[in-house]
């Protein structure tokens, strides 16, 4: 097996494990296809290396979905802290109107009620940053998959394009040179 299978893509989402299934694929497909002979170089179906990796691209989404839900979800709760918050400042200044007399009562409503609301506003600063934390951990795991399944085609890309090269033109001056190198060191010696 090639240390390609290696590669961790632990993510708990179905699109997720589809788009690990998908490069799984291909990375099988290309460690199982039949090599040109006397090269490292394997010949694949285009096609169907093409199909999976579009099914790899189109699973992405699904992630970046769920980290906006995540965002959707911090902004309820904020917005539902908030009601919460003007809740109880109604229900403070309803109870400061029938207590106008007991000044120390209102400002301890008062100030309860802005420690409500900074509490309410510090848990959504804080959501909202494990949030985004949250959002950057994922999307920089994929940027690191596709970083890598980005050179490893290139690579085959390379040596594909180096085997046609030589295929069609013969070998180069460097190859037949290296070569002739040992004959010619052998009736030196």
């Amino acid at each position: 097996m090639s240390d390609h299978t290696d590669i961790d893509l632990t993510v708990d989402h179905p699109a997720a494990h589809r788009s690990e299934e998908a490069l799984r694929e291909v990375i099988a497909l290309i460690e199982q296809s039949r090599s040109m002979p006397m090269s490292a170089t394997v010949m694949v179906n285009r096609d169907e290396v093409l199909e999976l990796l579009d099914e790899a691209i189109d699973s992405l989404p699904e992630e970046l979905r769920s980290a906006r839900w995540l965002l959707k979800e911090r902004e309820e709760f904020r917005a539902k802290a908030r009601r919460e918050a003007e809740d109880i400042i109604a229900d403070a200044s309803a109870r400061v109107a029938r207590m106008v007399q007991r000044t120390e009562v209102v400002k301890a409503a008062e100030s309860r009620a802005r420690q409500i609301i900074e509490d309410a506003e510090a848990e959504s600063r804080h959501m909202m940053r494990e949030a985004e934390d949250y959002c950057d951990q994922k999307l920089a795991s994929f940027e690191i998959v596709l970083e890598r399944l980005t050179k490893t085609v290139h690579a085959g890309r390379r040596k594909l394009a180096a085997t046609i090269a030589e295929t069609e033109l013969g070998p180069s001056e460097e190859d037949l040179a290296a070569e002739a190198s040992p004959f010619f060191d052998a009736e030196l010696d």
